[in-house]
């Protein structure tokens, strides 16, 4: 599934889990709101990506294998709810 880009999101996983751990000392530190809110957008933004990855390599390997047979409905049922779980 996604092992063509394990080591990119693992890589990505890194950094947004620092950013986190930014976030709660920025917060230790009472530092400013607008800071604050400034962090969180960009952790936001980053986890989107990973989520965009992970939802391209599921549409290319599992719902792509899956239309040559006669699971298409359910895969299509699938990739539907998968994207409505993600967009939340």
């Amino acid at each position: 599934m996604y092992q063509d880009s394990k080591g990119d999101l693992l890589r990505r996983l890194r950094k947004i889990e620092g950013q986190v751990k930014g976030i709660q000392k920025m917060i230790e530190n009472d530092a400013h709101c607008v800071d604050v809110l400034v962090q969180v957008a960009a952790v936001r933004s980053a986890i989107n990506s990973v989520g965009k990855i992970l939802l391209k390599s599921y549409t290319t390997s599992c719902v792509k294998g899956a239309m040559c047979t006669e699971k298409q409905d359910d895969m299509i049922e699938e990739l539907v709810e998968t994207f409505i779980k993600f967009m939340k």
